[in-house]
C-alpha cells in the first residue's frame, strides 16, 4: 500500500473530474430542455402570422 494520496483524497469537499463533468453535463442538458422554445404556436397566433404573411405577399 502506497502512502501517496492525491489532494482530492485529503479534501472531502472536492470531487473528481469525472463526477464534475457528469454534473456539468446533466445541468447543461436540463437547461437546454427548459429553455427550448414552444414547439407549436397557439392557433390564434398562427392565424395572425398567416394573415400578416398573406398581407405582405399581397403588397409585393
Amino acid at each position: 500500500m502506497t502512502m501517496t494520496m492525491s489532494k482530492i483524497d485529503n479534501d472531502p469537499d472536492q470531487i473528481d473530474h469525472k463526477t464534475c463533468r457528469y454534473i456539468c453535463d446533466a445541468v447543461g442538458e436540463r437547461l437546454q430542455q427548459s429553455m427550448r422554445p414552444e414547439p407549436t404556436l397557439s392557433s390564434r397566433l398562427q392565424q395572425l402570422l398567416d394573415e400578416m404573411q398573406r398581407r405582405e405577399s399581397d403588397h409585393h
